[in-house]
């Protein structure tokens, strides 16, 4: 089901931009507790099984600890049983594209691959799609996940 493909030197999405993933990303963006930074984000997975895993961003009173949405939606797939990322979705509410920060590229690496798509939402859908490699061109390399 992740097999689509992107022109990642486009500032737009592809014409068959993954509207599911989009809207788990959505959803979840609206479960998220972010009283703190008051900066709710979304991500949805779909594993190589094709099934979506979501997260929301979580914050704790010794802000800035917590957990980004990347970081949740990757939990729910390792505790469903997926181990490989097919492709992802990511939204905030409060930036037009928002890419996963640093911590976040590399734990997505661990589990996808440097082809991996990923899709920057607005509140309409998916805007740009890049992959892995682009977000994170010098990624810790893993001989855990091949």
């Amino acid at each position: 089901m992740g097999g689509a493909t992107a022109d990642t030197s486009s500032a737009s999405a592809p014409a068959d931009a993954p509207d599911d993933l989009f809207r788990a990303a959505r959803a979840a963006m609206h479960k998220c507790h972010a009283p703190y930074s008051k900066f709710p984000v979304g991500a949805a997975i779909r594993d190589d099984e094709g099934n979506i895993h979501c997260g929301a961003n979580i914050e704790v009173i010794s802000f800035p600890e917590g957990w980004c949405a990347e970081t949740t939606a990757i939990a729910h797939m390792i505790m469903a049983g997926g181990r490989h990322i097919a492709e992802v979705a990511v939204i905030a509410e409060k930036l037009p594209l928002c890419s996963p920060c640093g911590g976040c590229r590399q734990r997505l690496a661990e589990f996808a691959a440097a082809e991996t798509l990923v899709h920057l939402c607005d509140h309409e859908g998916v805007k740009k799609t890049l992959t892995m490699a682009d977000l994170l061109p010098l990624a810790f390399a893993t001989e855990a996940i091949g």
